[in-house]
Formats: C-alpha cells, sequence, structure tokens
C-alpha cells in the first residue's frame, strides 16, 4: 500500500537517525527502557534528535514511567510524541498529555481476540494505538522481541484514532501484514537490526521499500 508510514524504533546513532531518515522513515524512536538493548541516554538522544530533518518525528518510548523520569527525558530531548509501552491505564495517559502537551501513543499488546477491548478503551484517550504483541509470559520486555500476533485478529479494524502495527515485522513479512490488517502505518526495531540493538542500513531500506507495494 502507497503512502504506509514507517517507524523506526530504538534509534541509537547518527548513522541509525540517517539510515531511518534517508530511506523515508516518518517516525524514529528513542528507547529510555534501561534495560533494553536499544536504551539511549538522555545526552545522545537529545544530541541526535537536535540534528534530525525537519518532518521526521522524534518519539520517546518509556515504561511504566513516573513524572520524574519523564520530566527528565522531556527536558532534555526535544520529543514530538511520547510512546506509553508500559501498564499505563487510560487516566495515565490523560495526565501524561496533560503535564506535557505532547501526543501520547499507546502500545497495546495484542494475544487473542479478548485484548481488542483494550484497543477500543485507549481509542478514547490516545492520541495514536501501537498494535503490538503481547510478550510471552515471564518476559520482561514489552516490546522488540520479533515476534507477531495473529494479524487476522485485526483485519481491516479501525478506531478513531492513528494506529500503528508492530510485532515481529521484517523486509520479508511487512507487505503481507500490512495487505492483510490495513495498517497505514508500521513500527519496526528488531527486524531491522544485524544484532540485538544494532541498526542495519539495508534492513532498513529493504523494509521502507516493502512497505510501498
Amino acid at each position: 500500500m502507497a503512502g504506509t508510514r514507517v517507524k523506526i524504533c530504538g534509534v541509537r546513532t547518527r548513522s541509525d537517525v540517517a539510515a531511518a531518515c534517508d530511506a523515508g522513515a516518518a517516525y524514529v524512536g528513542f528507547n529510555f527502557v534501561k534495560r533494553s538493548k536499544r536504551f539511549i541516554e538522555l545526552e545522545a538522544a537529545r544530541d541526535l534528535a537536535i540534528d534530525m530533518p525537519v518532518g521526521v518525528a522524534k518519539v520517546g518510548l518509556v515504561l511504566d514511567a513516573g513524572d520524574a523520569e519523564l520530566d527528565a527525558i522531556a527536558e532534555a530531548v526535544p520529543l514530538d510524541m511520547i510512546q506509553l509501552h508500559g501498564h499505563e491505564t487510560p487516566e495515565r495517559v490523560n495526565a501524561v498529555k496533560a503535564r506535557y502537551g505532547l501526543p501520547v501513543m499507546k502500545a497495546i499488546g495484542i494475544a487473542d481476540r479478548a485484548d481488542l477491548d483494550d484497543l477500543d478503551q485507549f481509542a478514547k484517550v490516545a492520541d495514536q494505538l501501537l498494535v503490538d504483541t503481547k510478550p510471552p509470559k515471564g518476559g520482561d520486555l514489552p516490546g522488540g522481541t520479533g515476534l507477531s500476533f495473529d494479524w487476522r485478529l485485526i483485519a481491516n479494524r479501525r478506531w478513531a484514532v492513528p494506529w500503528m502495527l508492530a510485532g515481529g515485522l521484517t523486509p520479508d513479512n511487512v507487505a503481507e501484514a500490512i495487505a492483510l490488517t490495513g495498517a497505514r502505518q508500521v513500527d519496526v526495531a528488531s527486524g531491522v537490526e544485524s544484532a540485538p540493538g544494532v541498526k542495519d542500513t539495508a534492513l532498513i531500506r529493504a523494509f521502507i521499500e516493502a512497505t510501498k507495494v
């Protein structure tokens, strides 16, 4: 589908940002979850964000972050959007929007049809939804697992806000995922890496090219 917007998540270096922007990414994501292999320090994220071209949205990913953590991030890094990727409630989404004056994307993990109710609830408060794979039981990170869910669960579903498909997407399967779900936006982290946390310029180009079918 032409016009699919791509988010390259977990960028950590200037070459990551350059590869994403040169290939046509609409968003880049900075991961502020310390136990993630894609974690980036605030100073490094600020330096990358300041030099980014106009028109590419800078997204900060956090996991159940309190106000003090978010205050530090918002003060240091010129973000365009906050991505809440933990167990935040709809009330927390509203509070973050009000406190920082930035749009909020809420990630929702999907494993089966019962999880779809959460999408309907958060669509009432979030500015965007990230429809991701629910992590396996015992997993300590909510995303970046490289696992996909049954895309048929959300085939042709729509919400009142924009949404983004994530979870196990790669250059080889993203076109199929877009065709099956109707997604107009997709998110990738591990699917464009040569090793955990190490982005691959060729894979980034291939992924974005594959979304243009």
